[in-house]
């Protein structure tokens, strides 16, 4: 068997072993192994020498020491309650509005994702305080399910996201020009997600009710106290780790410790610091560490043995001899990346499709940054997509029992439409992408 061949059975084998449910990194790496010794002639000491070549070279990735801080970060945050604190200013502040505590869900988790970059913790919170109060209010269920879900999903795309860093570091990519192309998508999907539900209840007003005039107690003085308090302190967040990245005072990792201690001041302004907060939030930051660092040696072993086989250039060749031209060749592959959202994580999806897409966009002649931010809107949608997306686990676990899983399911139907229509806006406007990257840092400077 050639190795070009054998490359192919070797990515084909892995999606058997997914499908059978065994776990990513290891299939990465145990495949990768006994793929390796195949392709070349049963030497074991070249493959361990590769191996270990690549592993010490994930060790020396300087920019994956922001990995653990932003998840730190993310942990601590959640612990100050301050995605409790936006939403309650936000339902203060809307609730009038018809659909107005859907549009707080939203406004609160874009808020809180420029603070946090991670899914779980933006939607948790908001979703234990947001589905009980849209629930009183006689909601409707799918569209309470759909908001939340979306609006958690947006801390996976909107900088600081971990799902760019790794991305930056996979592709060899700055992380700082990712964090700025990937700002305009972010603020596009949080004002559809707004539209969608304004309009929805402007049609149907039984699906949004506004608060009762009885209900809305608040005085202006209040509403501008709440706001400030809730919303300040993370503007000053998202200013000091986003805004030192664009203006080239701070590397991704620098900013990425400068918001760990600004998460920590912040816990301690709200008198939400203590032992246990910090023992907390460090295992769980140590456990999710763990588990991003074990994939990624698994999916450097299985690219590196991938790609000497020659299976990246092969799909390079498949893909760019289709005939299909500039946007039949993006389409498959972000038709590709969707399907596999439906079974697989980010994480896994881009440890696979990387090696392979990069070298087929730079042969199509595609902005790598442009390309990298239309893979990461489209992985977003891993989180909403049936039947994985982890999305619609985290809701199922915080849910009452009058939201059932269908209800789930219907309701992040319409924001996938609207994540598809984002991704197709990207397309054919690259300036939504590429404009705060080209003001940052030059248009030189963007590839």
């Amino acid at each position: 068997m050639n190795p070009e061949t054998l490359a192919m059975v070797m990515f084909g084998t892995l999606f058997v072993t997914l499908f059978l449910g065994h776990p990513l990194a290891f299939s990465l790496g145990i495949l990768a192994l006994v793929f390796g010794v195949l392709g070349w002639g049963g030497d074991v000491d070249v493959v361990f020498n590769l191996l270990a070549n690549r592993a010490y070279g994930v060790m020396e990735e300087y920019v994956l020491v922001a990995v653990p801080l932003f998840i730190f970060m993310a942990q601590v945050l959640d612990s100050t309650g301050i995605a409790e604190r936006l939403f309650e200013s936000m339902h203060i502040i809307m609730g009038p509005v018809r659909g107005g505590l859907a549009l707080a869900v939203i406004i609160a988790c874009t808020i809180f994702a420029a603070t946090a970059g991670v899914v779980g913790a933006t939607e948790v919170s908001v979703g234990l305080l947001a589905v009980p109060a849209l629930m009183a209010k006689k909601y409707h269920i799918p569209l309470i399910a759909g908001s939340i879900c979306a609006g958690g999903t947006l801390g996976i795309i909107i900088p600081p996201s971990i799902m760019l860093v790794v991305y930056g570091s996979l592709a060899a990519l700055s992380v700082g020009h990712l964090y700025a192309a990937a700002f305009g998508p972010g603020m596009l999907l949080s004002l559809l997600y707004v539209l969608y539900i304004a309009v929805a209840c402007a049609i149907k007003p039984e699906y949004g009710p506004p608060l009762p005039k009885e209900e809305r107690i608040y005085s202006i003085g209040y509403k501008v106290k709440v706001f400030i308090t809730s919303l300040f302190p993370a503007i000053v967040l998202v200013v000091v780790v986003l805004g030192s990245i664009l203006a080239g005072v701070a590397t991704p990792t620098e900013a990425a410790g400068m918001g760990c201690a600004g998460a920590v001041l912040l816990a301690l302004l709200y008198r939400k610091l203590s032992w246990k907060a910090l023992y907390d939030a460090s295992w769980a930051t140590f456990l999710t560490t763990a588990m991003v660092m074990t994939l990624f040696l698994g999916g450097n072993a299985f690219q590196a043995v991938f790609m000497g086989l020659g299976g990246g250039e092969m799909v390079t060749n498949m893909l760019v001899g289709t005939e299909a031209g500039y946007y039949g060749v993006l389409f498959i592959m972000m038709g590709i990346v969707f399907f596999l959202g439906m079974f697989i994580d980010w994480l896994g999806i881009l440890l696979i499709v990387i090696p392979i897409f990069m070298p087929v966009a730079m042969e199509m002649g595609f902005n790598q940054i442009w390309f990298s931010i239309l893979i990461c809107i489209n992985l977003q949608m891993a989180f909403l997509t049936p039947p994985f997306g982890y999305s619609l686990f985290y809701l199922r676990g915080i849910a009452p029992p009058e939201m059932t899983i269908v209800h789930i399911y219907k309701g992040v139907l319409p924001f996938i439409c609207l994540q598809w229509v984002a991704l197709i806006l990207c397309i054919l406007f690259p300036d939504i992408i590429l404009w705060l990257p080209k003001v940052a840092f030059g248009a030189g400077a963007i590839r």
